[in-house]
């Protein structure tokens, strides 16, 4: 019988299945870990002196931080932690109704059962496509519609304006990253234009054996900046300093992670933020993500203004995003190696040399 990640069973369960069992060298520890103290970025100030300096170090030592005063009303932010707890106190098949199939990235999945065999992440997720061009403003509305039924077009409403919101403060975060790279406020934008971002909800139910296994294994966001939204539970680690330190929730603040599309777009400037995300035996966690991309055709190419200013070569070739997307979905499962698999895909004639990835990751 196939494995069905159906977190109000395995949830009581005293073991978990092998599949979610991952290696002693990767799975966490018994015990806290550190906390990371990184940049605290408030937008309704301006950044300058020594602040402007923290997060430009910190964007370029390990690609993380945190934004205050972002704007987004304390009410959409409850009401988009309630629709995520409604839709996953429903049943498992309701919930597949909107069932991800192979390489698509929307959809509900429970955990990665169907695509990989090994070293799962226990947690479940509902992903869906957003868009800032106008003749998409309706798009979260008519996919929760079109995929669950007419009873969650008000989860749909609510998402929809969530999306725009994170589009708006991912925009405004762009500026800030800007500046710290000695361009001005602005350059960047219009990178991200009518860009194809993804929405995603994660839900990390109780975990009856915690140690053994992770909600999200490491791996650098192949996107290009990702605003996450954690509960109080936490469970959010970075990579630094060889270490896994901690992120303590903050219910004011949005936690930024520079991803791999943005790295490149910097010619390497900032670092892609290595993370993880560890669950809790006795609580479920929830966090709201949002995964800000360009449009799928655009080339991926740093702006002039920062060659220019760097003086340095290319550091990545040429690629767009929707290569990098199906590169992830269809070839190679996201980890600390992602954008250094890809490059070496294109260098091997983008796979007509192979593609590089491990075998059992090569499944969509």
């Amino acid at each position: 019988m196939a494995l069905v990640f159906d977190a109000a069973i395995l949830s009581r369960k005293a073991d978990i299945p092998e599949q979610f069992v991952w290696p002693a060298d990767e799975a966490p520890p018994v015990g806290d870990v550190e906390e990371i103290a990184v940049p605290v970025v408030d937008l309704a100030g301006i950044l300058s002196g020594d602040g402007l300096r923290d997060l430009a170090a910190a964007c370029e030592l390990h690609g993380f931080f945190q934004v205050v005063n972002h704007g987004v009303d304390p009410a959409l932010l409850a009401e988009a932690y309630r629709c995520c707890d409604a839709f996953y106190a429903r049943a498992i098949d309701e919930k597949q109704r909107a069932q991800r199939r192979p390489g698509e990235n929307h959809g509900y999945a429970g955990s990665f059962v169907g695509r990989f065999s090994s070293r799962l992440p226990w947690k479940e997720t509902m992903s869906f496509n957003c868009s800032a061009a106008p003749e998409n403003s309706r798009m979260v509305v008519d996919y929760f519609v079109a995929a669950l039924g007419e009873e969650y077009r008000h989860t749909g409403e609510v998402y929809q304006e969530y999306c725009n919101e994170m589009t708006r403060l991912a925009l405004d975060v762009t500026d800030v990253l800007s500046t710290c790279l000695g361009l001005g406020r602005g350059v960047l934008r219009g990178f991200f234009e009518g860009g194809d971002s993804v929405m995603r909800l994660n839900h990390y139910p109780p975990c009856p054996q915690p140690h053994q296994t992770l909600g999200t294994g490491p791996h650098h966001d192949p996107t290009s900046l990702t605003l996450l939204h954690q509960d109080e539970v936490g469970g959010l680690q970075v990579f630094t300093g060889g270490a896994w330190c901690a992120v303590r929730p903050r219910s004011d603040a949005f936690v930024v992670n520079i991803g791999d599309t943005f790295a490149a777009l910097t010619n390497g400037r900032h670092a892609s933020c290595l993370h993880r995300a560890v669950v809790n035996g006795r609580a479920a966690r929830r966090s709201l993500t949002f995964f800000l991309n360009p449009q799928l055709d655009r080339p991926v190419v740093p702006p002039p203004e920062l060659l220019a200013l760097d003086g340095r070569p290319r550091a990545y070739p040429d690629f767009t995003w929707r290569e990098f997307l199906e590169f992830t979905q269809k070839k190679y499962r996201s980890d600390s190696r992602t954008l250094d698999a890809f490059v070496a895909w294109i260098a091997q004639g983008r796979g007509r040399g192979g593609h590089g990835s491990r075998p059992e990751e090569e499944s969509g």
